[in-house]
């Protein structure tokens, strides 16, 4: 009873709130799971490689002024960005902090610290706010002014960062705001360098006097610099098309045209060049002393083409479709006059051909295309640009080869290859961590500025066998680090095949401006932080398609420039680093998996291998005559360039697909153009039966030859048992037309006969198509010898019988059927008519 009654009353008096409590719980799960959840604490970009990106809003680096902290900078920088509402509700209350990590220590935190999480960039600013609110869709740019130290109190808005010494420092941009729905979280960030060479004085303040500048004074010589400027781009002529006198060029689009114009890719990397080292007022003599250009000459011979007008294809997937003319005439005729003014003041080099891959080039195993694409690059160049470039070095694109590759250099007299310097390693075995053996370890320790390659050596000259002792094929290495980050500067950037897998994060998630910042960054650190065991120099090593605009690559320049004037460096010249001491311990080739999963697949090797042998015995049989415009070289060599266009690198890392693609279309061109230009040399079927006056007549022949350059021809003929054809040997048909022949011929028959001729070149190559001559002759040959033989024999024998009855006094059987009186009747006849032609004599 009392369990029973204590139990209702209980329930009654207290049922109602739990009711309203259960309620509101039950409403809150709802809303939670109405709305996604956040992500606030998911930065992208760079800074956390799992992250599925932001989804809220989008933080962007616009720029940093200045790129560089000297110590004659003003004691304040200024951080420009874009916040943007990328997802599908208002976010309030909008702010930006900065935030800094400690300087780098190593060569390989100048990727790593980039992919830190926001906890490691300890030292923060304040929040400053950018927008009440943004709707989906808006944008707000905003900018925060920052003192890298503060000895007294900043002013309103002014965060300081506590740098107090040299160094290159990561840096990070937080964006906080609270979406619709959500509470106050970090939404996004963005990640970037600050290089700081030298730390400015504080503002001066009445009651404290400001400290003084602390300049970066390493406790070492400046660091020899050394800086490739590559001007390279993807092939561009459509394969499959013989050399010409006056044809125009045909191209497969006209993006060349707008990369040679004002404002285009291949202008403003000539233009930075122009500003700084200005050729005609004495530019900067350090920048001129240790830059070099690195000119592709298929680029160079493009533009060439190009600047006497030239044809675009209307679609680049139909090479046998329409055409339209070209638009970048002007331009390109402009760009190279401007190449051509800048290329004699400074040093120039040669990129191979196309930027072929030496790794398939020697699996083809063809000495006359290998030639073509590395021995004839530094020719061209010098004949393009009146210079003498530097010889004898070679720059493959993806900066790693393979044993093949590099004695196929060493086979053409190159005597240094520049290579990463975590594609070669010790030949005893001594650390030289590469990411290619440990993926998740990144490569702090370098090479030696140039290493020998043991077992590479050079042939000798002449192109004999190598001696014992002979030189040995060199490396001159690059650090991987600062190439890494100066391949993502500008539009398009790759990630070399040469970073190590643990640093690898998509760049194009940063900005351009951070991008340009993490080259700043790489380019500088070494001169700040000398480190033992290191060498004390600098080969920067842009990607040979390099993006940047004139904008980013002036403040690279300018960067190298306040290197030298802060004694940090020192310009050295190309040629100096290659006549230096090479270390003396053997290294070995580190072929690089990226590197060889980019290259160049091994099934274009045959067609490309069969297709310059067939160029080849063509070339053999054409004849250079005084009267030809065109020579036999001058008409194939478009061909072969067309082949070595077709194991270029370009393309390949973005796109590989894609380049096979091209690449194929590129072998099935240049192999229907090889078989019609053999098919172009025939002999010429005579129609019907061809009749012989007698039995030794000769057969008269035409050949043609519709190629516009005289060739040397031999008949192959295969003559049946009752015919005796002489080999006329070798003769000559001249360009573009036709020649008559008279073959000796003897046939022993009467009858029809059919008569296979073909044309080889002199080496036995076939030409053209065959044709089967019908023949036939009046002479009655071996058939009447014998019947004029029996005829005779049987003559002979009845004059030998009648003359042998004579003798005897016998009359002739054969006379035995005529009577007397018939007899002296015949004789009487006989008689009248000698004297009747007596007579007529006579008279």
């Amino acid at each position: 009873m009392t369990r029973a009654g204590s139990g209702r009353p209980g329930q009654d008096t207290a049922g109602t709130p739990h009711r309203w409590i259960l309620s509101f719980v039950a409403v809150i799960l709802a809303v939670l799971t109405a709305c996604p959840p956040l992500a606030g604490a998911e930065p992208t970009g760079s800074g956390n490689g799992e992250s599925t990106g932001p989804k809220f809003l989008k933080l962007s680096l616009d720029s940093v002024t200045p790129t560089a902290i000297a110590s004659t900078s003003d004691p304040y920088f200024v951080v420009s960005g874009t916040v943007t509402n990328i997802g599908d509700r208002q976010v309030d209350d909008v702010s930006v902090r900065i935030q800094r990590a400690a300087a780098v220590g190593n060569p390989s935190g100048l990727r790593s610290a980039l992919r830190l999480d926001q906890i490691n960039y300890d030292v923060t600013g304040e929040f400053q706010d950018v927008a009440d609110r943004l709707t989906p869709g808006q944008r707000k740019q905003f900018s925060l002014t920052i003192a890298l130290h503060s000895a007294t109190e900043l002013p309103s808005g002014i965060s300081a960062l506590d740098i107090t010494a040299p160094g290159i420092y990561p840096l990070l941009l937080n964006v906080n705001g609270e979406p619709a729905y959500g509470g106050q979280a970090r939404l996004d960030d963005a990640r970037f360098l600050l290089p700081v060479l030298g730390i400015p004085a504080t503002a001066a303040d009445p009651k404290h006097p400001a400290p003084p500048p602390v300049p970066a004074t390493p406790d070492a010589p400046p660091v020899a610099t050394t800086m490739l400027w590559p001007l390279a781009d993807r092939p561009r002529l459509v394969a499959g098309k013989p050399g010409t006198v006056e044809g125009e060029a045909l191209l497969t689009d006209d993006d060349l045209a707008a990369s040679l114009t004002q404002g285009g890719r291949l202008d403003q990397l000539l233009s930075a060049l122009e500003t700084a080292l200005e050729p005609d007022g004495g530019g900067d003599k350090n920048l001129n002393t240790s830059l070099c250009l690195a000119v592709d000459p298929d680029l160079l011979l493009t533009v060439s083409d190009m600047k006497d007008g030239y044809k675009v294809l209307a679609s680049p997937s139909d090479p046998d479709g329409s055409t339209r003319a070209g638009t970048g005439e002007h331009a390109a005729k402009a760009w190279l006059e401007r190449l051509r003014t800048l290329a004699p003041t400074m040093c120039v080099v040669a990129l191979p051909f196309a930027q072929v891959d030496p790794e398939a080039l020697a699996t083809t195993g063809d000495i006359t295309l290998s030639d073509r694409a590395l021995n004839a690059p530094a020719d061209l160049i010098d004949q393009l640009l009146s210079v003498k470039s530097v010889r004898g070095v070679a720059l493959p694109d993806t900066a790693s080869i393979d044993n093949e590759g590099a004695e196929l250099l060493a086979h053409h007299g190159y005597s240094t290859a520049i290579l990463a310097d975590n594609a070669v390693t010790p030949a005893d075995g001594r650390a030289n961590i590469s990411s290619a053996k440990n993926p998740g370890t990144p490569a702090d320790s370098a090479s030696p500025d140039l290493v020998r390659l043991g077992g590479l050596t050079l042939p000798a000259p002449g192109g004999g066998e190598a001696a014992p002792g002979a030189p040995e094929l060199h490396a001159a290495t690059f650090d991987i680090w600062s190439a890494t980050a100066l391949a993502a500067v500008g539009s398009h950037p790759p990630t070399p095949p040469f970073t190590p897998d643990k640093v690898r994060y998509d760049v194009t998630n940063d900005s351009r401006a951070a991008r340009l910042q993490d080259a700043l960054g790489a380019i500088t650190w070494s001169a700040l932080n000398p480190q033992p065991g290191r060498p004390r120099s600098a080969l920067l090593m842009p990607p040979q398609q390099w993006g940047p605009n004139r904008d980013e690559a002036t403040a690279l320049l300018g960067q190298l420039d306040l290197m030298y004037r802060a004694n940090l460096a020192a310009p050295r010249s190309l040629t100096e680093l290659l006549a230096q001491q090479v270390d003396p311990q053997p290294y070995d080739l580190d072929y690089l998996p990226a590197a060889a999963a980019e290259a160049v697949p091994d099934h274009f090797a045959e067609p490309v291998r069969q297709q310059a042998h067939n160029l080849t015995e063509l070339m053999s049989a054409l004849v250079e005559q005084p009267q030809q415009e065109l020579t036999p070289r001058g008409f194939l060599t478009p061909l072969r360039d067309d082949l070595i266009r077709v194991l270029t690198m370009s393309d390949r890392r973005g796109a590989p697909a894609l380049a096979d693609t091209t690449a194929q279309r590129r072998v099935d061109q240049t192999t229907r153009t090889v078989d019609e230009l053999f098919h172009s040399v025939t002999v010429l079927p005579p129609g019907g039966v061809y009749t012989l006056a007698s039995e030794q007549s000769p057969l008269l022949l035409v050949a043609r030859n519709d190629l516009p350059v005289a060739v040397r021809i031999k008949f192959r003929i295969d003559a049946p048992a009752e015919t005796n054809i002489t080999d006329i040997g070798e003769q000559v048909l001249p360009a573009k037309g036709t020649r008559s022949f008279q073959i000796p011929t003897e046939v022993s028959d009467s009858r029809n006969l059919a008569i296979p001729i073909a044309l080889t070149t002199p080496d036995g190559v076939p030409l053209g198509n065959a044709v089967s001559v019908s023949v036939r002759s009046n002479a009655y040959g071996r058939v009447l010898a014998i019947i004029t033989a029996s005829v005779g024999a049987l003559l002979l024998l009845l004059v030998a019988r009648r003359l042998w009855h004579r003798f005897r006094g016998q009359s002739d059987p054969a006379d035995e059927g005529f009577d007397s009186e018939t007899r002296r009747r015949v004789n009487r006849f006989r008689r009248a008519r000698k004297r009747e032609l007596r007579h007529e004599e006579a008279r």
